[in-house]
């Protein structure tokens, strides 16, 4: 019974939260371009439905994922489950101890963003426009892998208590770098993607990773060390989508170069 009257609650504020986005598009539609709204009916319709799928997600979030991806931490993180994994139980805790959080944050990372409703709209927008050009599990598998990196790489940060701001800086320092020589076409696409995985689905896992490891790793805060997976989330699929564009320059270059020494002997034989 809890559970419905949650549901019905987020569908509410879901409700209250597409409002105004409804009333100013047909306020816009009416009074400024001054037509009518074709398929009225249908529209409507299907604000109810993303409204109803709007609450029954976040229902979802809360009541499952949420508590998953801190649960995980905690667990992960216990010390009786570090000191049953070690290879030595001599010494104190380091930061090679947590491997398996490790694993568990690239692999939660990974498959989180797959899953991102706004990375599949991105990527099936960036193939039909670039035609067939950018591929789309090309592009979501290279985006999918800079998350995993960034959440796994943040995770570390955590557990060894190094400053955010060094490991932010140098990913924009590579980023800058890798714009300079990456394919025009790729670059702004690189750094939309960053943003795209920061969404529905990614976000509230990778938070409520970094607040449990806060917690579970002693002599962490959860407010100075909890927060910041999102930064790694949203600067590292830039780095692998810029390395994606690369590497697709690097192998039609190379298939060319292949395509033009079998065309020579052709051409020699032709000659004689």
């Amino acid at each position: 019974m809890n559970l419905i009257l949650d549901s019905l609650i987020f569908i509410g504020n879901s409700a209250i939260d597409v409002l105004p986005i409804v009333i100013f598009l047909f306020a816009f539609q009416l009074f400024v371009i001054g037509e009518g709204i074709p398929n009225f009916r249908r529209i409507l319709v299907g604000f109810g439905f993303v409204t109803v799928g709007l609450g029954l997600f976040l229902v979802g979030l809360e009541e499952t994922l949420f508590p998953l991806g801190r649960l995980m931490a905690q667990q992960l993180t216990a010390p009786e489950f570090l000191h049953a994994t070690r290879v030595s139980v001599m010494g104190a805790l380091d930061w090679a101890d947590y491997h398996w959080v490790y694993l568990f944050a690239a692999a939660i990372g990974f498959s989180t963003t797959l899953a991102e409703p706004a990375l599949m709209a991105v990527s099936i927008k960036a193939n039909s426009v670039s035609g067939g050009a950018i591929g789309i599990w090309g592009l979501r598998v290279a985006v999918a892998i800079g998350v995993g990196v960034g959440v796994s790489l943040g995770c570390y940060r955590i557990i060894s208590g190094l400053p955010l701001q060094y490991f932010i800086a140098a990913g924009y320092l590579v980023v800058i770098v890798q714009t300079t020589v990456a394919p025009k076409m790729i670059v702004p696409l690189a750094y939309d993607s960053g943003g795209v995985t920061t969404s529905t689905v990614t976000v509230p896992l990778i938070t409520a990773l970094g607040l449990g490891l806060a917690e579970a790793v002693p002599g962490r805060s959860p407010l100075l060390d909890g927060f910041g997976l999102v930064a790694f989330a949203s600067l590292f699929p830039i780095i692998s989508v810029l390395a994606y564009g690369q590497l697709a320059v690097l192998r039609h270059g190379m298939a060319q170069s292949t395509t033009e020494k079998t065309k020579l002997p052709e051409e020699e034989d032709h000659a004689l």
